[in-house]
């Protein structure tokens, strides 16, 4: 089963074994002997392949070990290999049973299956009282046989004892030997080291070492044979192994969060922030972004401002006025459904005693609709006003609270205020224009162009002409074609277009610039988050080397170790997106129940690519303490403290 040839191991400039030949063969219970320090227990290390010898050769069956891979090693130690460690080396938040199980979960096999063996070897150990007991629950003696049942589950062809009975009072040692020697009756290959001669005397064969070398050897005039070496054919992985490579990681990972509650919640709360805040912002973007786009909304969509000059702030558009000819050649283009002049003049509104800075606006009969004016009581204007120079006027919200604070809004009809000396009729009355913000306090009063031009300004030019565009046209190629036609018409461009859908989509343009950057400084907060996960991680690889140790020496894969903590670190991750989501539905309701303006929109896709992020982030930073733990030496992790 086992030779070794010329083995050595060295630990920087200590020589622990030197040149080693020994062949072992099957069936035999073999005790090595020696004083502490002498190199049994490196020798039975590396026989177990937990270690590395620094030289030699070295042949288990058909295989040369020295030229397997850890991942081959680890097999081996799956399929072949069990130990009984004089520490027991149990898994403190494992059950008996799952201790005994844990092999056969790296082997692959069904859930039923394994436990069905765990239960089998307990009992025949005489444990199936102590099936669900953790290893705190359990004496020495029980731990350690717990240990062999272990060491038995994937078969435990070759079991590996380092003093086994060291920890144990005389009746539980006596116990664990006559198990040994039970399990060598029946075909194992006993490897026991011990330095109690007596507890070497049970053996078949007793090999005594000294200073890193065989001092004796009753079976010394054996003869070694030649391997015929082998090259260990590719493990076929199976979907079952996969489902419980995954489950046992979940498992783990949950366990681990659970056992340190307080520290996993730390290292989440800068992912809850970070999620928490980009679904928070997003909700705030789509929210203030809906409230313009309503409130634009309400002034008419497919609306079209022509105004004289260059563009906004021009000196020249005093000189370059819109006038009345334009107003009926825009009248006459079929692809628009309104078109109105728009004046405005300042001056003084009275009212019996009450006088006040008003504002009076020149309007047409279509004005209300495409500003998205709408009546209280009353009328409009019409088209016999306007023709007519009518002095009749519709109040706004201010005007009627300033000069009629306690009159209700039907009484107001039929009043006479005067505006710069001119008497104006009130027809209408207006509801309060929740578009504009409540600092706007001026007073205005609506009346037909016509009579702001020819009874209080004087003036023939327009300041002003606002066109509808019909529904089933382009807004912005009506934009063109309207200013195609009044450059033939005035012979230059001297006058500019203001198209509020343009307006629309320039908000909508801002305001997804300004959601993508706020964003961007959220997801710096689940870096940050990302960073503590990387930390806490590398500190539980550090406390936790030990258990990896452990697996490791049952079988457990460096894809096994990887696959624990990446889990670990994405579950922590998703725990805390799913808490940050749960705090920002709280924000959302908290900040709806009080706000007056506009309402946060919750947004499922934030939702997704918070939760989507969150797991990138566990698998980037959980990454390397990962593959710091899959890349222990099993030797090193099993001596950790």
């Amino acid at each position: 089963m086992i030779q070794l040839e010329n083995i050595s191991k060295k630990i920087g400039q200590n020589t622990i074994l030197k040149s080693i030949n020994l062949h072992i063969e099957k069936g035999e219970f073999v005790a090595i002997i020696g004083q502490s320090g002498s190199g049994k227990t490196s020798l039975l290390n590396i026989i177990g392949t937990l270690d590395e010898p620094s030289g030699g050769r070295f042949f288990f069956e058909n295989y040369e070990l020295t030229n397997l891979n850890k991942d081959e090693k680890a097999r081996l130690r799956r399929e072949k290999i069990g130990f009984i460690f004089q520490r027991y080396n149990l898994l403190p938040l494992l059950s008996a049973k799952e201790n005994v199980a844990l092999p056969s979960v790296y082997a692959g096999k069904k859930s039923e299956e394994r436990n069905q063996r765990a239960i089998y070897l307990l009992e025949n150990l005489e444990l199936s009282h102590k099936m669900n007991s953790k290893p705190n629950e359990l004496s020495g003696g029980q731990q350690q046989r717990v240990s062999i049942a272990r060491a038995l589950m994937n078969g435990g062809e070759l079991i590996l004892a380092d003093e086994p009975t060291g920890a144990l009072d005389s009746k539980s040692g006596v116990m664990v030997l006559e198990i040994l020697q039970k399990l060598n009756t029946q075909g194992h290959t006993i490897i026991l080291v011990t330095h109690d001669p007596k507890i070497a005397a049970k053996a078949g064969r007793v090999i005594e070492i000294k200073d890193g070398e065989i001092l004796s050897d009753t079976k010394q005039n054996s003869k070694m044979r030649e391997f015929e070496i082998k090259a260990m054919p590719k493990e076929k992985k199976s979907f079952n192994l996969l489902k419980n490579q995954v489950f046992e990681c979940f498992k783990i990972a949950y366990s681990s969060i659970i056992a340190h509650k307080l520290r996993s919640l730390l290292t989440m709360l800068g992912i809850i922030i970070g999620i928490a805040s980009v679904v928070c912002v997003v909700a705030l973007g789509l929210g203030s972004q809906a409230k313009v786009l309503q409130t634009t909304s309400s002034l008419g969509t497919n609306t079209i401002e022509i105004r004289p000059g260059r563009g906004f702030g021009d000196l020249r558009s005093g000189r370059t006025r819109l006038n009345f000819s334009d107003l009926e050649t825009l009248r006459s283009l079929e692809y628009l459904e309104a078109v109105e002049a728009s004046e405005a003049s300042s001056g003084v509104l009275t009212y019996t005693n009450k006088s006040l800075n008003a504002r009076a606006e020149g309007v047409g009969v279509n004005s209300f609709n495409m500003d998205g004016l709408k009546l209280e009581v009353g009328r409009i204007l019409d088209e016999k006003d306007l023709s007519e120079s009518a002095n009749v006027a519709v109040l706004d919200f201010n005007a009627k609270k300033n000069i009629f604070p306690n009159v209700k809004s039907e009484d107001i009809l039929g009043k006479v205020v005067i505006f710069n000396s001119t008497p104006f009729k009130i027809i209408g009355v207006l509801q309060k224009d929740t578009r504009r913000p409540i600092s706007d306090n001026i007073v205005r009063l609506y009346i037909p162009y016509t009579t702001l031009m020819n009874k209080l300004t004087g003036d023939r030019k327009l300041r002003e002409i606002i066109v509808k565009v019909k529904d089933d046209v382009s807004s912005s190629l009506a934009e063109n074609a309207i200013i195609r036609v009044l450059e033939l018409k005035r012979g230059q461009r001297d006058f500019f277009t203001f198209n509020i859908d343009s307006f629309k989509e320039a908000i909508t343009a801002n305001k997804r610039t300004t959601t993508i950057l706020t964003i961007c400084v959220a997801l710096i907060a689940l870096v940050v988050g990302g960073i503590g996960v990387m930390n806490i991680m590398l500190v539980s690889v550090s406390e936790r080397t030990r258990e990896i140790g452990i697996r490791m020496a049952v079988g457990a894969r460096r894809e096994d170790i990887l696959m624990q903590f990446l889990i670990e670190a994405v579950m922590i991750c998703l725990i805390g997106a799913f808490m940050g989501v749960v705090l920002s539905f709280g924000v959302i309701f908290v900040f709806n129940l009080f706000a007056s303006d506009f309402l946060m929109i919750f947004s499922g896709s934030a939702v997704f690519t918070g939760l989507l992020s969150s797991v990138l982030i566990g698998l980037i930073f959980g990454f390397f303490p990962a593959k710091n733990a899959a890349n222990l030496n099993p030797i090193s992790a099993l001596s950790k403290e």
